[in-house]
């Protein structure tokens, strides 16, 4: 199993762990520390030594940070999390404040008293997190102390060695570029911004220009490490050696002279001591980076990550692999849901779903010749009640039974050589209630109405977001996450710069692609997740029209629920979206399927009937 059931977070950790921390910092003549959920590279899983926010917490997510203080002590989350927090750290030692509303560099202007001394990694912050930090604790007289070592490095005893996962060679056939290439476009985008190097610190960034993958963090195929790219040609790479093979080694050498990671300060001091103008992307460069550089010498180039847009924007061969890549998934997750429907109402748990959606997946990929790596995330398995908890983590300790009159969120993914899937199904255990089909259709409105959008060049997801709610909010409901995240070629499943959300800033380029995920959650009793990932088409023309439109291309294919759908809340427009989406579904998958689960997907794509009015 690539998804393991332990249990999330444990409570019990914080007391003596905080208290050991406080020690520490009293013995350093410091008043507080700052823990992100983050490390060097700022990705969203990080590997077991850098855990450091769940070791002294307990709390799992994959966004947060705490603060210590010598007397108090606070965990930040954001919508995601604010029921699992409460469940994994303790609420006698944390307080739990909002990583939106009241994120620490505005919590910090009222809670640091004038002359406190807050130590913080600066290799663990970005450069401009660290820049809003700074102005906080400004404006209150207090001190942020940059440290040399981290302090829950010192007294984590146990705490796990670096990994070191071996390095594999991505194909040019699902790459769809060679990396010489790649890296030639980058040295022209470095020197465009008026830099003679540029540093990657985002390792999906290092396995896309590198056309490598590796297994150094859960379920993203990434291999630690960094670059420094030249605008000459010039590049170096720094990852440890031990994750090499002769070939791979062999293939590095002829792109980038090779480094061990301890070598990396000293470059990046030398290049700034030489007058070197070094680019680095305020959201994801460690603020440690920008410290050695100025102290040295050299000039900083504020520039976004010369690969993310590159990267995000995925050429023919990426988007074939895709589209093959959500086949084979489909047909996994439509015999999951035919095994599902027969089994009685109290007869599973949440973790007998994961485990045979696994297998599902496993067996496809085998009899396909292209094996399932990896889940793309641990699987969201909430049945109940626990499908309210937006980012459910199913363990041993809360694994629900599926329950008669019940709905059951199930959100996975999976990785596969040519491609990266995320899926959503929330289906009925039995007879649903009229407001379950209600607030489905609701939510299904909203993803069809993404699904079906025309819009110009230069849009941003935070101009279209609101499209994804406008159902819900005209019956006064709503969904505290965003519509969509951008979603790698056999990498991470949550892929910046591209979003659909209030804070979706960059453009919708063609060739990227996104989830469409709008859900509803009524805390305590049930949540609704529908999910497709999309894919930006090029603009055309509309007949009649003046401007030439993008829109989405629906990768995922795997039946949506129709017990859920209130058909007469749809138009006919939007019914015939769905039954058009279904017939498509059928054709795709319907070959790669047989005996019963073929008449079961028959039956979960027929038309519904059109009684819309409108």
């Amino acid at each position: 199993m690539f998804q393991t059931f332990d249990s999330a977070g444990d409570p019990a950790v914080g007391k003596p762990r905080v208290a050991l921390l406080r020690q520490w910092l009293e013995a350093n003549g410091l008043d507080g520390f700052i823990v992100p959920r983050a490390d060097e590279h700022q990705g969203e899983y990080v590997a077991d030594r850098s855990a450091r926010l769940k070791w002294l917490t307990g709390f799992s997510g994959s966004a947060g940070v705490a603060i210590i203080l010598r007397d108090r002590a606070f965990v930040f989350v954001d919508g995601r999390y604010t029921l699992q927090v409460r469940s994994e750290v303790d609420l006698d030692v944390f307080s739990i404040e909002s990583l939106v509303d009241n994120p620490p560099a505005v919590w910090l202007k009222d809670n640091l008293g004038k002359g406190a001394r807050l130590g913080f990694d600066p290799w663990l912050h970005t450069i401009s997190e660290v820049k809003a930090l700074q102005a906080s604790v400004d404006k209150n007289g207090a001190v942020l102390v940059p440290l040399d070592k981290n302090p829950i490095d010192i007294i984590w005893k146990d705490q796990p060695d670096a990994p070191v996962a071996p390095v594999e060679l991505h194909p040019i056939g699902f790459a769809g570029e060679l990396a010489k290439d790649k890296l030639a476009r980058l040295a022209a985008a470095i020197a465009k911004d008026g830099a003679t190097h540029a540093v990657l610190t985002d390792p999906s960034s290092i396995a896309w220009a590198f056309n490598i993958r590796g297994g150094d963090v859960p379920h993203t195929p990434l291999a630690l490490g960094f670059a420094i790219l030249a605008a000459d040609g010039s590049h170096q790479l720094f990852m440890d050696k031990r994750k090499f093979s002769r070939q791979v080694a062999a293939y590095l050498t002829q792109l980038a002279e090779p480094h061990e990671p301890g070598e990396f300060e000293a470059a990046i001091v030398g290049l700034a001591k030489c007058g070197a103008k070094i680019a680095l992307d305020p959201v994801l460069a460690a603020d440690r980076l920008c410290m050695l550089v100025e102290k040295n010498g050299g000039t900083v180039i504020a520039a976004a990550d010369p690969a993310r847009i590159p990267r995000a924007t995925k050429n023919q061969a990426e988007i074939n692999g895709s589209r093959a890549a959500h086949r084979r998934d489909g047909a996994a997750v439509a015999k999951l849901l035919c095994w599902l429907e027969r089994q009685k109402p109290g007869s599973l748990d949440e973790i007998s779903v994961v485990t045979r959606l696994e297998e599902s997946r496993r067996r496809t990929g085998e009899e396909t010749q292209m094996p399932l790596r990896d889940v793309s995330f641990d699987t969201i398995s909430g049945a109940g009640p626990n499908g309210a908890i937006m980012h459910y983590r199913v363990s041993r300790a809360t694994s629900r039974k599926l329950q008669a009159g019940e709905l059951f969120l199930l959100d996975s993914g999976a990785q596969y050589q040519d491609g990266t899937t995320d899926i959503t199904r929330t289906v009925p255990i039995g007879q649903p209630t009229q407001e379950m089909r209600e607030r489905f259709t609701l939510v299904l409105k909203g993803m069809i109405g993404i699904s079906t959008l025309r819009f110009p060049a230069g849009t941003r997801g935070s101009e279209i977001d609101a499209v994804a709610r406008m159902a819900l909010w005209k019956h006064g409901c709503d969904f505290a996450h965003g519509t969509g995240h951008g979603v790698g070629s056999y990498l991470a499943v949550h892929e910046g710069p591209q979003r659909i959300a209030r804070t979706g800033t960059e453009k919708l380029l063609e060739g990227m692609m996104l989830s469409n995920e709008p859900g509803y959650y009524k805390e305590g009793s049930y949540g609704i997740r529908i999910e497709n990932l999309i894919l930006v088409t090029p603009a055309q023309e509309i007949e009649g029209g003046d401007i030439a439109m993008h829109g989405f291309e629906t990768l995922t294919l795997a039946p949506i629920d129709t017990r859920l759908v209130q058909s007469d809340l749809l138009t006919r427009d939007e019914l015939h979206w769905l039954d058009s989406y279904h017939a498509r579904v059928l054709a795709e998958i319907g070959p790669m399927l047989d005996g019963e689960t073929l008449a079961w997907l028959e039956k979960a794509t027929a038309p519904l009937p059109h009684d819309a009015k409108i």
